[in-house]
């Protein structure tokens, strides 16, 4: 076999790994950092008083755990009773409060 013809199976092999991947997200999680329409004050409260942040520091506190976190649909952003905006199910803040057992 020809060094071309090697190197044309070799794409070919890692476009056909790829293109799953690129269908399901790679498994990385959501982005919610669109906060466009949040106010200034919104905007303190998400960062300066919640500290928030789009993947916890803690995998034992991330919003999805959180009492104020209302769910949406897999692989979308949720929201907060507290902090405007998009919350990634994966984020934190120091508002924390675990959900009841």
């Amino acid at each position: 076999m020809k060094r071309r013809e090697a190197n044309q199976q070799l794409l070919t092999f890692v476009a056909g790994l790829a293109a799953p991947a690129a269908l399901f997200g790679c498994g990385k999680s959501v982005n919610c950092n669109d906060v466009s329409a949040l106010s200034a004050a919104e905007l303190r409260v998400r960062n300066e008083t919640a500290k928030y942040v789009e993947n916890s520091p803690d995998p034992a506190k991330k919003c999805s755990m959180c009492a104020l976190f209302q769910a949406a649909a897999p692989k979308q952003c949720g929201a907060c009773q507290v902090v405007k905006g998009p919350i990634n199910p994966d984020g934190y803040c120091v508002l924390f409060v675990a959900k009841p057992a």
